[in-house]
This record gives structure tokens, sequence and C-alpha cells, in this order.
């Protein structure tokens, strides 16, 4: 015959106790989130929220050169509008994210890309080839005029 022993419990906690700021943690995660998706869909700034109407829109062509420079063209006559020199850095790094989806499908640069500046100030950089679009003005104002330029420019 076997012989056990039961430890016996410590006076003042219950076997079946669970730690209250677990509970009020994970209540608190959860209000946060019902708030966020509540003001998000409020105020109409979701993901899955349609864009507004543009006012000015551009097709234009991004050509790398041998000089490392950057060619800016009009996507619709091919015309030159200017030539950007140096890091351009914002810029390179923008058209780098579209172009890498343009890669991986195996679509060419000879593709425009649609610059939109729409009616509540925002401004689009969109690959109609891909689908693909960068949202510019997430970036700062300063950012977005890099790109915003090219919507008046004439040709050279």
């Amino acid at each position: 015959m076997s012989s056990f022993t039961m430890a016996a419990k410590p006076t003042g906690t219950s076997a079946d106790s669970f730690p209250k700021w677990v509970l009020y943690c994970a209540g608190g995660i959860i209000a946060f989130s019902l708030i966020s998706v509540g003001l998000i869909r409020i105020t109409g700034n979701g993901p899955d929220q349609l864009a507004a109407a543009p006012t000015v829109q551009r097709s234009l062509l991004f050509q790398d050169q041998k000089d490392h420079s950057v060619l800016v063209a009009d996507g619709l006559t091919g015309e030159k509008l200017t030539v950007l020199y140096g890091e351009q850095g914002f810029v390179r790094g923008a058209l780098r994210a579209l172009t890498r989806e343009r890669h991986s499908r195996g679509i060419g640069s000879d593709k425009p890309f649609d610059l939109i500046a729409r009616v509540d100030g925002r401004v689009t950089l969109m690959d109609p080839s891909t689908g693909q679009r960068v949202d510019l003005e997430s970036f700062g104002p300063t950012n977005t005029a890099e790109f915003a330029r090219f919507l008046a420019m004439q040709p050279e």
C-alpha cells in the first residue's frame, strides 16, 4: 500500500486564483483595439477607404541614365521634363519600391507611373501596371513636394 501526503495549502490563497493584473491588461488591450478601429472607421482614414477624387494627374517615365542620373519624362509624349542628379534619396527610394514589384512580375521600365494630386491635398505615386501605390504625404511635406513639382513642369 502506498502512502502519500498532501501538501498543506498556504493560508490566504486559493489554488484557483489567477493574477488580476493579467486580466486588466488583456481588457485594456481589447478596449484599445476596439476604440482604435472605431476611430479609423469614423474618420474614414482606414486602408479600405476610397481615395479622394484627383485634381491633377500626370503620367511620368523615370529612366536611369549611364551617368547615374534619372531622366524624368512625360509618360504620354516622352518629352524630357528634367534630369535628377545626385542622391535624390526620397525620389529614388519611392521609385525603387515600385520598380522592385515590377521586376518581380517581369514588367519592364518602359511603362509610365501615374502621379496624382487629390482634392484632399494628398499626392499619390501609382504604378498602373502592378496596382502598387505610394501615398507620398505619409513622408511629410518636403518629400511630397519632391514629386509634386513634376505635376506642373513643362518639357525642356
